[in-house]
Protein backbone atom coordinates (compact mmCIF):
# COMPACT_ATOMS: atom_id res chain seq x y z
CA UNK A 1 0.00 0.00 0.00
CA UNK A 2 1.25 3.46 -0.70
CA UNK A 3 1.83 6.09 1.96
CA UNK A 4 -1.10 7.95 0.53
CA UNK A 5 -3.55 5.39 1.93
CA UNK A 6 -1.79 4.65 5.23
CA UNK A 7 -3.48 7.57 6.99
CA UNK A 8 -6.85 6.42 5.72
CA UNK A 9 -6.17 2.94 7.07
CA UNK A 10 -5.27 4.44 10.43
CA UNK A 11 -8.35 6.68 10.42
CA UNK A 12 -10.78 3.90 9.58
CA UNK A 13 -8.88 1.35 11.66
CA UNK A 14 -8.42 -1.08 8.76
CA UNK A 15 -5.63 -3.38 7.80
CA UNK A 16 -4.06 -3.17 4.35
CA UNK A 17 -4.65 -6.93 3.96
CA UNK A 18 -8.40 -6.45 4.41
CA UNK A 19 -8.40 -3.72 1.78
CA UNK A 20 -6.50 -6.00 -0.60
CA UNK A 21 -9.09 -8.78 -0.12
CA UNK A 22 -11.98 -6.40 -0.80
CA UNK A 23 -10.13 -5.00 -3.80
CA UNK A 24 -9.62 -8.54 -5.16
CA UNK A 25 -13.32 -9.34 -4.69
CA UNK A 26 -14.33 -6.16 -6.53
CA UNK A 27 -11.96 -7.00 -9.39
CA UNK A 28 -13.41 -10.52 -9.68
CA UNK A 29 -16.93 -9.06 -9.90
CA UNK A 30 -15.77 -6.63 -12.59
CA UNK A 31 -14.28 -9.54 -14.55
CA UNK A 32 -17.60 -11.42 -14.34
CA UNK A 33 -19.48 -8.39 -15.70
CA UNK A 34 -16.93 -8.01 -18.51
CA UNK A 35 -17.28 -11.70 -19.43
CA UNK A 36 -21.06 -11.38 -19.61
CA UNK A 37 -20.88 -8.26 -21.76
CA UNK A 38 -18.29 -9.86 -24.05
CA UNK A 39 -20.46 -12.96 -24.48
CA UNK A 40 -23.39 -10.74 -25.50
CA UNK A 41 -21.11 -8.98 -27.99
CA UNK A 42 -19.94 -12.36 -29.34
CA UNK A 43 -23.53 -13.52 -29.77
CA UNK A 44 -24.41 -10.34 -31.65
CA UNK A 45 -21.30 -10.62 -33.89
CA UNK A 46 -22.05 -14.27 -34.66
CA UNK A 47 -25.66 -13.39 -35.45
CA UNK A 48 -24.68 -10.60 -37.82
CA UNK A 49 -22.02 -12.77 -39.50
CA UNK A 50 -24.46 -15.66 -40.00
CA UNK A 51 -27.13 -13.31 -41.24
CA UNK A 52 -24.76 -11.75 -43.75
CA UNK A 53 -23.69 -15.17 -45.02
CA UNK A 54 -27.29 -16.31 -45.44
CA UNK A 55 -28.14 -13.13 -47.36
CA UNK A 56 -25.17 -13.74 -49.64
CA UNK A 57 -26.16 -17.37 -50.21
CA UNK A 58 -29.74 -16.38 -51.02
CA UNK A 59 -28.65 -13.66 -53.47
CA UNK A 60 -26.22 -15.97 -55.29
CA UNK A 61 -28.89 -18.68 -55.33
CA UNK A 62 -31.35 -16.29 -56.96
CA UNK A 63 -28.80 -15.45 -59.65
CA UNK A 64 -28.10 -19.16 -60.22
CA UNK A 65 -31.82 -19.92 -60.47
CA UNK A 66 -32.28 -17.24 -63.11
CA UNK A 67 -29.33 -18.61 -65.11
CA UNK A 68 -30.37 -22.28 -64.89
CA UNK A 69 -33.97 -21.47 -65.82
CA UNK A 70 -32.76 -19.66 -68.95
CA UNK A 71 -30.57 -22.64 -69.82
CA UNK A 72 -33.43 -25.07 -69.17
CA UNK A 73 -35.81 -23.12 -71.43
CA UNK A 74 -33.29 -22.88 -74.24
CA UNK A 75 -32.15 -26.51 -74.14
CA UNK A 76 -35.46 -28.05 -73.02
CA UNK A 77 -33.51 -30.77 -71.24
CA UNK A 78 -35.20 -32.49 -68.27
CA UNK A 79 -31.93 -32.57 -66.30
CA UNK A 80 -31.67 -28.77 -66.44
CA UNK A 81 -35.19 -28.47 -64.99
CA UNK A 82 -34.30 -31.00 -62.28
CA UNK A 83 -31.23 -28.96 -61.30
CA UNK A 84 -33.33 -25.78 -61.29
CA UNK A 85 -35.83 -27.44 -58.94
CA UNK A 86 -33.07 -28.54 -56.57
CA UNK A 87 -31.58 -25.07 -56.60
CA UNK A 88 -34.94 -23.50 -55.79
CA UNK A 89 -35.31 -25.91 -52.87
CA UNK A 90 -31.84 -25.02 -51.57
CA UNK A 91 -32.58 -21.30 -51.72
CA UNK A 92 -35.88 -21.76 -49.91
CA UNK A 93 -34.05 -23.77 -47.21
CA UNK A 94 -31.60 -20.90 -46.81
CA UNK A 95 -34.46 -18.43 -46.34
CA UNK A 96 -35.95 -20.73 -43.68
CA UNK A 97 -32.59 -20.81 -41.92
CA UNK A 98 -32.56 -17.02 -41.97
CA UNK A 99 -35.95 -16.94 -40.26
CA UNK A 100 -34.84 -19.56 -37.71
CA UNK A 101 -31.75 -17.50 -36.97
CA UNK A 102 -33.93 -14.45 -36.34
CA UNK A 103 -36.21 -16.44 -34.03
CA UNK A 104 -33.27 -17.89 -32.06
CA UNK A 105 -31.69 -14.47 -31.64
CA UNK A 106 -34.97 -13.09 -30.33
CA UNK A 107 -35.20 -15.98 -27.81
CA UNK A 108 -31.62 -15.40 -26.65
CA UNK A 109 -32.24 -11.71 -26.11
CA UNK A 110 -35.46 -12.40 -24.19
CA UNK A 111 -33.59 -14.85 -21.93
CA UNK A 112 -30.99 -12.19 -21.19
CA UNK A 113 -33.68 -9.65 -20.26
CA UNK A 114 -35.64 -11.88 -17.86
CA UNK A 115 -34.43 -11.22 -14.36
CA UNK A 116 -36.82 -13.03 -12.08
CA UNK A 117 -40.31 -14.36 -11.64
CA UNK A 118 -42.94 -12.30 -13.36
CA UNK A 119 -45.89 -13.72 -11.40
CA UNK A 120 -46.01 -14.26 -7.67
CA UNK A 121 -48.66 -16.80 -6.74
CA UNK A 122 -47.97 -17.19 -3.03
CA UNK A 123 -48.57 -14.40 -0.54
CA UNK A 124 -46.86 -14.34 2.83
CA UNK A 125 -48.25 -12.56 5.87
CA UNK A 126 -45.61 -11.23 8.21
CA UNK A 127 -46.96 -10.32 11.61
CA UNK A 128 -48.44 -11.70 14.77
CA UNK A 129 -51.61 -13.75 15.04
CA UNK A 130 -53.33 -10.77 16.65
CA UNK A 131 -52.49 -8.64 13.59
CA UNK A 132 -53.82 -11.36 11.30
CA UNK A 133 -57.03 -11.62 13.31
CA UNK A 134 -57.58 -7.84 13.14
CA UNK A 135 -56.94 -7.87 9.40
CA UNK A 136 -59.39 -10.72 8.79
CA UNK A 137 -62.08 -9.04 10.91
CA UNK A 138 -61.62 -5.82 8.95
CA UNK A 139 -62.29 -7.72 5.73
CA UNK A 140 -65.66 -9.11 6.87
CA UNK A 141 -68.88 -7.34 5.86
CA UNK A 142 -70.48 -5.10 8.53
CA UNK A 143 -73.39 -7.46 9.37
CA UNK A 144 -71.04 -10.43 10.06
CA UNK A 145 -68.95 -8.55 12.66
Amino acid sequence: MSKKYEKLNETFNTDSKEVSIVHAEVESEIEKVEKISSSVDDIRKDYEYSRGNLYSIIEKGQEAINGILELAQESEMPRAYEVAGQLIKNVSDATEKLMDLQKKMKEVMEEKQQKGPTNVTNALFVGSTADLSKFLKSQLPEEDK
